[in-house]
């Protein structure tokens, strides 16, 4: 009777727990028992290692009661990394190996029936949980797990490319080396020196896209301060390709960085060497469930947020995903880690991540467009925008429009800035942030904003200014384009005397009307904001804006609401609220809060 102990590790989350693997050795009927809560790819090892151990030249004891307890036994363990330490601890029982010189070791690693090594998933996850938590083992891996864990800094690890290669290095003192070695190889067994990447990282560059100053001047902004963002536009105005371009625009990751973010890949069987340093873009299909998005499963697993640790998390026609699905995003905006509780089991993943959302107006995502004429209803597009709900809303930092531009606009347009030059203007930004507050703009919260923010004397007077006259202007604009919005496809909608009431001069005309007045009233408001930015004398702009408020905005809201009928002073729509507010606009005076 014979017992021996070999160590290894599992995977919960990214912590790797100790496991023991306990074999025991006892005469009785022949059998293989493996128990301690074992997955059924783990089951499976006993025809695996009882295949290479054979086809390996080495002894099986076959006329022995074999008893694996994988402890501690309320520990789930899945995949076949347990093969390795359970081929070594029979070896061991069986006197075959010396089972004294495998203490300070801790052995991962699949078994084929030849007896080669396979790579397992997570061996990056694991060295950096055992850096973590300062213990000083010796890991002994498979080719490509292997060298993944040896990315850490300080991590002893071996490479062994057949079982052989690690029977030879703990054969007792005096034994004579198997039979059968002609597997084993001079460089199966190495000690890996930490090499460290290239981290010359790839991305698309931002001077692919034309046009969209203000969009691009939002993505810039969003890196520097961490900050996520929305954009809303037709379709086909470059949204997906600025979104694909945000990651270039990044600081470069740090060490601590890359290897956390590739811990998370490792964990889920995607970390590739190619792939080192670059910041993760995750992009998920609008059908993508909420366990798709935070992870989970038993054992959990990463989702897709966790993979874009440190980096890029895309979220394309956002209203169409599951509404479970974009709540169970608020959590990790706020916090950047996801804990995924089950009913045995909870697991932490990271999840510090930059959301990059993109977005249609409406179902057919032409409203407000002057390229093409929207066909949707004001019910639809109601509907449509309150997929999002507003706690979501609150933790997207910056929502910016993406118009859609002429094609002999884009065609004449320049090539952009390159991804480089602003990529070293984000990082200055973010280096200045961290020297003034230790952390990106984004995590400031309570007084830390009122600390690190407080204005200039000169800014602060800026504002006060600006939102005392031109404030109230720039709540009238966005009122009143709301307003427009609504009443077009609400005009094009209804019918009278059997055709859409937009075919008749007077209303085409009173559309027409409102939408140069708003034009004509953003000019003079932005110039206005424009002067007063540079310094100079705005008091004609704002007096101009503030008439242009009184008179064209309250006009505005009349032919709104007469546009509407009857129905327009009923609350079925909201036009009758927004006539409400621009009046207020226009009579309205003093510090307004933007």
């Amino acid at each position: 009777m014979s017992l021996a102990l070999v160590q290894s590790r599992a995977l919960l989350g990214l912590q790797a727990p100790s496991v023991t693997v306990e074999v025991h050795l006892a005469n009785g009927l022949p059998s293989f028992t493996l128990v301690g809560l074992a997955d059924v790819e783990v089951k499976e090892a006993r025809e695996r290692v009882r295949s290479a151990l054979q086809n390996a030249g080495l002894e099986f004891p076959h006329n022995k009661r074999i008893t694996v307890n994988l402890a501690p036994a309320d520990l789930p363990k899945d995949s076949g990394r347990f093969d390795l330490p359970i081929a070594l601890g029979i070896l061991a029982a069986s006197g075959q190996i010396d089972a004294s010189r495998l203490a300070g070791h801790e052995f991962a690693g699949e078994l084929s029936l030849s007896g080669q090594l396979r790579p397992v998933r997570g061996a990056l996850a694991t060295s950096l949980a055992l850096r973590a938590h300062q213990v000083a083992v010796r890991l002994v891996l498979p080719p490509g797990s292997a060298e993944e864990a040896a990315l850490v800094p300080g991590a002893q690890v071996y490479r062994a490319r057949h079982l052989l290669d690690v029977v030879r290095h703990f054969l007792p003192a005096g034994a004579q080396e198997p039979i059968d070695d002609s597997a084993a190889t001079d460089d199966g067994w190495c000690l890996l020196q930490p090499a460290p990447l290239a981290t010359q990282a790839v991305y698309a560059d931002l001077s692919d896209v034309k046009g969209q100053v203000v969009a691009k001047r939002a993505l810039e902004i969003a890196a520097a301060g961490g900050h996520s963002l929305l954009m809303m536009g037709p379709p086909g105005s470059g949204k997906s390709m600025l979104a694909q371009r945000f990651a270039g625009l990044l600081p470069a990751m740090t060490m601590e960085e890359a290897l956390e973010s590739a811990a998370v890949a490792s964990l889920a069987g995607r970390f590739s060497a190619a792939q080192w340093a670059q910041r993760p873009t995750s992009q998920p299909h609008h059908t993508a469930s909420a366990v798709a998005l935070v992870g989970g499963g038993s054992p959990p697993q990463p989702g897709e947020i966790s993979l874009a640790h440190h980096g890029v998390l895309f979220l394309d026609e956002l209203p169409e995903f599951p509404r479970a699905a974009l709540e169970a995003l608020r959590e990790p905006l706020e916090t950047g880690r996801i804990t995924i509780a089950r009913a045995a089991r909870r697991a932490e993943f990271p999840a510090c991540f930059q959301m990059v959302a993109a977005m249609n107006p409406c179902p057919c995502g032409f409203l407000g467009s002057a390229q093409r004429a929207c066909r949707c209803t004001p019910d639809q597009v109601a509907r449509y925008q309150g997929k999002l709900s507003g706690p979501l809303l609150d933790r997207i930092d910056l929502h910016v429009e993406v118009p859609a531009l002429p094609a002999q606009d884009l065609l004449d347009a320049p090539p952009g800035e390159a991804s480089a030059a602003v990529r070293e203007r984000v990082a200055r930004a973010r280096q200045a942030a961290i020297a003034r507050q230790g952390k990106a703009n984004q995590a400031l919260q309570g007084q830390e904003i009122d600390t690190h923010t407080a204005l200039e004397p000169a800014a602060l007077q800026f504002l006060q200014t600006a939102a005392a006259r031109l404030g109230w202007s720039a709540l009238a604009i966005g009122t009143a384009k709301a307003m427009l919005d609504y009443v077009i496809p609400y005009v094009n909608e209804r019918e009278a005397f059997g055709e859409p009431i937009s075919n008749r001069q007077a209303v085409a005309f009173m559309v027409a009307t409102m939408a140069t007045e708003i034009d004509g009233l953003r000019l003079v408001t932005l110039r206005g904001a424009s002067r007063a930015e540079q310094g100079l004398s705005f008091a004609r702009e704002t007096a101009l804006a503030r008439k242009l408020t009184i008179d064209k905005g309250l006009q505005i809201g009349l032919d709104g609401v007469q546009l509407l009928g009857g129905h327009g002073f009923t609350k079925e729509h909201p036009v009758e609220r927004w006539y409400r507010d621009l009046r207020g606009a226009g009579i309205g005076e003093g510090i307004v809060v933007l």
